[in-house]
């Protein structure tokens, strides 16, 4: 099992940044797949970016260009970087891996973004 808890989440005006944090309880080396997904109010949660171990990414239409997806195994953490935000990318955002073809999720992140 791995438990995860994000960071970084809050309030920013459009256009502005913020980075995400989540902290994996144990060691993602061999977690292939790790990433995060959204959720907004009355909507379904969709993907946002994924990251393989090898450093692979793919990154959902919306955020491409805009986001970007890193890891860093050492220290056990994946990031997301969020810049030019829009409004709509307000959500509760939430940190993903799988394991042993079992998915684990963090408690999320708030993401409000005011225009």
């Amino acid at each position: 099992q791995v438990q995860l808890v994000e960071s970084g989440g809050g309030l920013v005006q459009a256009g502005g940044s913020l980075r995400l944090s989540c902290a994996a309880s144990r060691t993602i080396f061999s977690i292939n797949d790790m990433g995060w997904y959204r959720q907004a109010p009355g909507k379904q949660r969709e993907l946002v970016a994924t990251i393989t171990s090898g450093g692979s990414t793919n990154y959902a239409d919306s955020v491409n260009g805009r986001f970007t997806i890193s890891r860093d195994n050492a220290k056990r953490m994946v990031f997301l970087q969020m810049n030019s935000l829009k409004s709509e990318d307000t959500a509760a955002y939430y940190c993903y891996a799988r394991n042993a073809g079992s998915p684990y999720w963090g408690q999320g992140t708030q993401v409000t973004v005011s225009s």
